[in-house]
């Protein structure tokens, strides 16, 4: 089938930004004494892709919602700096592929990152040209699901040439949810718990042979 729009998370699925910001969450963690032990790049692979709010929650257990405020509100103001001069890794063949397929597509992200987020990774890679649109949670405060469904209104997308790309088990729910397609990205940071999760590509050049 032929697509007009591609969606696309971010983490996991254009770049891995772990290296990158790592310190900043041990350093603001540490200082407000959740963590003992500090995290490394590989411990937050089982929270890429949740929203921010639960990553706080899941690495400290009982913090309150006016904790999980101020240490998200650090966090973020840090991390949107760093990476606007430091940037993250890109995937093998996303700036050529996102390129390419700029030029025949309408290109769109949707992630579940802070304000800012998407776009440092956009203006660190010059890439503001590329993507039409895009939508956060942090901008927002809605799920993925939600942001997905804001971003094809705003932009009169049909559900019948649209497709969402990503990594992790929310980007397939909050693709289905909305009655899009899904592309897997087994490179990225997640697994799927189903088997019938439709396409699926090893590399990112691999999109090319599916829309």
């Amino acid at each position: 089938m032929k697509y007009k729009n591609l969606i696309f998370d971010l983490d996991g699925t254009l770049w891995d930004s772990r290296a990158s910001i790592i310190d900043i969450w041990n350093e603001v963690l540490t200082r407000h004494h959740l963590i003992e032990k500090k995290l490394t790049p590989e411990d937050m692979n089982q929270y890429m892709g949740l929203l921010t709010d639960d990553i706080v929650r899941k690495i400290a257990p009982g913090i309150t919602d006016q904790e999980v405020k101020t240490i998200l509100a650090e966090i973020a103001g840090q991390e949107n700096i760093i990476l606007r001069t430091r940037g993250g890794i890109l995937y093998q063949g996303v700036e050529e592929t996102l390129k390419s397929l700029s030029e025949t597509y309408n290109l769109f992200i949707v992630s579940n990152c802070q304000d800012g987020y998407i776009e440092a990774f956009l203006d660190f890679y010059r890439f503001n040209g590329l993507f039409a649109d895009f939508e956060s949670h942090g901008r927002t405060r809605k799920p993925k699901s939600e942001n997905i469904k804001l971003i094809m209104e705003r932009n009169n997308m049909k559900h019948n040439d649209t497709i969402y790309i990503g990594d992790t088990q929310t980007d397939y729910s909050s693709s289905k949810s909305n009655g899009l397609p899904f592309i897997f990205c087994e490179y990225g940071f997640g697994k799927l718990d189903i088997q019938d999760q439709g396409y699926s590509v090893s590399k990112f050049s691999e999109l090319k042979n599916y829309i």
